[in-house]
C-alpha cells in the first residue's frame, strides 16, 4: 500500500483548537446569536447556547487555533529520525504565519504532500479558514480552490483507512491501539485543551499533547506502508 509515496515527502500535522473567548458571556452579541442559530442544530432542548459552547473550537467561525505542530522524516547519518516542531500560542495570527513560512519552505519542492488524520475534513480546512479571517495569504499547498482532485496534495490516515467506505470513522486513538502504536492519548484528550489554554495558560503541555498525535499518525503512515516504526530514540524537538 502506498508504494508511490515517499514518507519523506511528506509533512505530518495536527492542530489544536479552542473557543474564540474563555466564555460565552465574553462573546460579541452579534457571535452570540449567530451561536445559538448554529448550536441549534446539535443542542439539545434544555441546553442553553452557553452551555455547549465548549464545542464552538471545532467551527473556524467561533474557535481558533492555538497549537500547529508538525513532523517530517529525515536521515542523518545513515539514520532516521523524526522531528517536530510546533507554533503555538496566544497570537493565532503569528503562529499561522511562522507555520505558512515552514510549510512554504518544505513544500516548494515537487512531489511533497501534507498529511493528518481527518485533516481533510478539519485540520486542513480550518487552517485556511483561520488564515483568510486574519489576512494572511495562503499557501499554495491551501489554496485548493479550482484545483483537480489529482492536483490537491492532500494524504489522510483516516480517508485511506475508509478504502472508499465514506460513512465510517475511526479514531486516531483505535487505529494506534489495533496497530500496537503507542497511544498519543497519554495526558489530556481534545475536550481538555480549552480548560488547559484558558485556566492552566499550559500552552507547552498542549504542544507536547499535539505533538505525539503528529507522531502517532505518521507511525500509522508507516503501517499502512509496511515499514519499521520510528524509535522513539529517533524523535527530535526543534526548537
Amino acid at each position: 500500500m502506498l508504494d508511490h509515496v515517499r514518507v519523506e515527502d511528506i509533512l505530518f500535522l495536527d492542530i489544536e483548537t479552542v473557543p474564540d473567548q474563555p466564555s460565552f458571556d465574553m462573546v460579541k452579541p452579534a457571535l452570540q446569536e449567530l451561536w445559538d442559530k448554529k448550536s441549534a442544530f446539535f443542542r439539545k432542548e434544555e441546553e442553553t447556547p452557553a452551555e455547549v459552547y465548549g464545542r464552538a473550537g471545532i467551527y473556524a467561525e467561533f474557535g481558533k487555533i492555538v497549537c500547529i505542530s508538525i513532523g517530517v522524516l529525515a536521515h542523518r547519518d545513515g539514520q532516521r529520525i523524526f522531528r517536530l516542531k510546533s507554533f503555538a500560542g496566544e497570537d493565532e495570527k503569528l503562529l499561522l504565519t511562522d507555520f505558512k513560512q515552514t510549510l512554504e519552505h518544505f513544500t516548494s519542492k515537487p512531489g511533497k504532500n501534507i498529511c493528518g488524520h481527518n485533516a481533510k475534513e478539519f485540520d486542513f480546512p480550518f487552517i485556511a479558514r483561520r488564515m483568510l479571517i486574519h489576512g494572511v495569504k495562503l499557501p499554495e499547498i491551501l489554496d485548493v480552490a479550482g484545483k483537480k482532485p489529482w492536483e490537491v496534495r492532500f494524504l489522510d490516515t483516516l480517508d485511506l483507512w475508509k478504502f472508499g467506505d465514506y460513512k465510517h470513522y475511526t479514531s486516531l486513538n483505535l487505529l494506534t491501539t489495533i496497530f500496537d502504536i503507542p497511544s498519543p492519548k497519554d495526558d489530556i484528550d481534545g475536550s481538555q485543551v480549552a480548560k488547559v489554554f484558558y485556566e492552566e495558560k499550559d500552552i507547552e503541555r498542549i504542544a507536547r499533547y499535539c505533538e505525539k498525535d503528529v507522531l502517532a499518525t505518521a507511525q500509522l503512515f508507516l503501517r499502512f506502508k509496511g515499514e519499521p516504526l520510528i524509535e522513539s530514540s529517533a524523535v527530535e524537538l526543534a526548537l
